[in-house]
């Protein structure tokens, strides 16, 4: 694993805990915490994908 890979996951892994709890406390109905997890997911994949394509 090459450094440049590591200090992404440590990058992504300190977004995440900087954005999870306020995440969690405005969707606290299912319905609503689905939409946005399936919307932020979607996000993600295009990201990876965009890189993917760019390498």
């Amino acid at each position: 694993m090459e450094t440049n890979q590591i200090m992404s996951a440590v990058f992504l892994i300190a977004v995440l805990a900087l954005i999870l709890p306020g995440f969690l406390s405005t969707n606290n109905k299912l319905k609503q915490f689905l939409s946005n997890l399936s919307l932020w997911t979607i996000i993600v994949l295009v990201i990876i994908v965009i890189l993917y394509l760019i390498k």
